[in-house]
C-alpha cells in the first residue's frame, strides 16, 4: 500500500490550498463574463457606473464637482466614438469601464471605473490589462489619480505603472501622474 511521506502530505496540502485560492479568485472574477468595446448606446450606463464609482473620490477630496461627476452622457458618447472605451459586463449589466486615447505613441488612460458592488474582484485590473492588449502598439501608457486615492495607486503599481511627477491642483488635491512602459 502506498503511503505518502509526511513531507509529501504537506506539499499536497499546500497544492490543495493554492488550488482553493485560485478557484476563489476565479469565481470572483468569473462574475465578469466579458470585456468588450463600448458602443455609443452604452454611454448612459457607463455614466451611471462612473458617477457611482466617483462618489467616494468626491467625498475623499471634499469636492462634489470633480470632472467625472459633472460629465454629460453626450461627452461620454463622444469619448466612445473617438477613442477606445472598454466595458466589463456581468450578464447584461456594465460593471466597469476604462478609456484609452492615443497621443503619438502614448496611450492616455482615463476614467477607469468599477461599480461599487463589483470593486475588489479584479474588474479594474482586468479592464487595465484588456486596454494594454487593445493598445499593444503603444510605447507607454500614461494616467493620473489623486494623491489620497491609495487603492487606485496600489492597482496601478501592481500593473507596472511608476510615478513620474506630482501636480498640485489646489490645497486639497495633488494629481499623481504615472506611466507604464511595456
Amino acid at each position: 500500500m502506498f503511503r505518502p511521506s509526511p513531507a509529501a502530505g504537506t506539499a499536497l496540502g499546500t497544492v490543495e490550498t493554492r488550488a482553493r485560492r485560485t478557484v476563489r479568485r476565479c469565481r470572483r472574477v468569473a462574475a465578469v463574463t466579458m470585456i468588450e468595446r463600448a458602443g455609443p448606446g452604452d454611454a448612459g450606463e457607463i455614466l451611471t457606473v462612473q458617477r457611482a464609482a466617483y462618489v467616494s473620490e468626491a467625498q475623499l477630496y471634499g469636492d462634489p464637482f470633480i470632472p467625472p461627476l459633472v460629465e454629460s452622457a453626450e461627452q461620454v458618447r463622444a469619448a466612445v466614438e473617438t477613442g477606445v472605451v472598454l466595458v466589463a459586463r456581468q450578464g447584461e449589466r456594465i460593471v466597469g469601464a476604462v478609456r484609452g486615447r492615443m497621443s503619438g505613441t502614448t496611450c492616455l488612460v482615463g476614467r477607469l471605473v468599477v461599480a461599487p458592488d463589483a470593486q475588489g474582484r479584479g474588474v479594474g485590473g482586468a479592464l487595465l490589462s484588456a486596454l494594454h492588449a487593445e493598445a499593444a502598439s503603444a510605447r507607454a501608457f500614461d494616467l493620473f489619480t489623486g494623491h489620497l486615492s491609495e487603492g487606485n495607486l496600489r492597482l496601478y503599481r501592481r500593473h507596472g505603472y511608476r510615478e513620474t511627477r506630482r501636480e498640485r491642483m489646489s490645497d486639497h488635491l495633488t494629481l499623481v501622474h504615472l506611466r507604464r512602459e511595456p
